[in-house]
């Protein structure tokens, strides 16, 4: 592992919430905002480390890579608005019951 005085090079999609943790770790870190991809800037040693959004972790395996820490957990939802939902009731159920019936 790297001492914290030394520099980070990170690789993310998620500039501000990567900028926020390192600076609460009292790390310094070069950073590289990167869209696509980011699981593969390690592999081509663009970065020594990648923060990014797994659900399963097995893109990160495939690629060799493990899970260090986890920075915030996160969920997913469906939002409409008020007229929205009360003119188009029947389309939005239609689509909330697609996305139960894929993530059970």
């Amino acid at each position: 592992t790297l001492a914290k005085q030394e520099t980070l090079r990170v690789a993310s999609k998620y500039p501000s919430i990567t900028k926020n943790y390192f600076k609460n770790r009292h790390q310094t870190i070069e950073l590289t905002y990167l869209k696509g991809s980011v699981e593969l800037a390690p592999l081509i040693e663009v970065s020594d480390v990648i923060v990014d959004i797994t659900e399963t972790g097995a893109t990160l395996k495939e690629n060799g890579l493990v899970i260090l820490d986890r920075i915030h957990p996160i969920s997913s939802r469906l939002i409409a608005n008020e007229a929205s939902y009360f003119l188009k009731t029947s389309a939005i159920l239609e689509i909330k019951d697609s996305l139960e019936k894929v993530i059970t």
